[in-house]
């Protein structure tokens, strides 16, 4: 079963998640790298649109059931199988060729609010749904990776606050410090605006991947190197 589905609409790949919270586990990252793929075969296209199905969740984050369940079955490939998978999924995101734009259409929290920090660009409906990073609540620590490129997307001082509080955030207030370029009233106008803006984008390619492989050279280079080492260890809670 499909859990992201993607849309061609113009110059727009219309990425979809699909399934409900939109969980985190090991098939969101191969059906969202698989996207990504077939996207980027595809030189007409200019611009990414991601959002989800669900009127209230964008993405509620990391499957806590799913890793939960692999923990009990010694099934430890498959979680590392996961957190590199993401990893390869923010990754692309950063140094994708062209603009990768969110619409938040409802919760985005931890990875899912990593996930559109990911994007180049964010916008999000203020009727409901909250931003937020609650591994401060559930004892799961940011990857080395995770911290260097959320900070391309929100201020240290505002960053500071979530990241050691998990307070969660409006639209208003993140539109206020330019994490989003719009806090929208309702879903129409989220998409409309989310739309309008990604239509505008007709760069080449190979100028504006370059560009973001310049911007995002630290924080690539953190994922590929630091990461590894919490990952293979499965240093992924902490137990205090």
């Amino acid at each position: 079963m499909a859990v992201i589905e993607w849309t061609k609409e113009g110059s727009v790949a219309v990425v979809t998640m699909c399934n409900g919270a939109n969980k985190q586990n090991l098939e969101f990252a191969n059906q969202m790298n698989q996207c990504f793929d077939e996207i980027q075969a595809d030189a007409n296209l200019f611009s990414i649109l991601l959002t989800s199905s669900d009127e209230k969740n964008f993405s509620q984050g990391v499957d806590i059931e799913w890793m939960g369940l692999k923990m009990q079955e010694k099934d430890f490939d498959s979680i590392k199988s996961f957190m590199y998978g993401m990893n390869s999924v923010f990754k692309r995101i950063l140094l994708m060729p062209i603009p990768v734009i969110a619409a938040i259409n409802g919760h985005a929290f931890g990875n899912g609010a990593m996930l559109a920090s990911a994007c180049d660009f964010r916008f999000m409906k203020k009727d409901r749904g909250f931003f937020c990073f609650p591994e401060v609540d559930v004892s799961i620590p940011f990857l080395p990776g995770m911290i260097a490129f959320v900070r391309k997307s929100i201020p240290e001082y505002q960053f500071n606050e979530m990241i050691l509080s998990g307070k969660r955030m409006t639209a208003d207030v993140l539109e206020a410090s330019h994490v989003i370029m719009k806090a929208c009233d309702n879903q129409e106008v989220l998409m409309a605006e989310a739309m309008g803006f990604a239509g505008t984008f007709m760069k080449k390619r190979g100028i504006f991947g370059e560009l973001k492989k310049r911007m995002h050279k630290e924080a690539v280079h953190i994922i590929d190197t630091q990461d590894p080492v919490h990952i293979d260890a499965l240093d992924l809670f902490v137990q205090e």
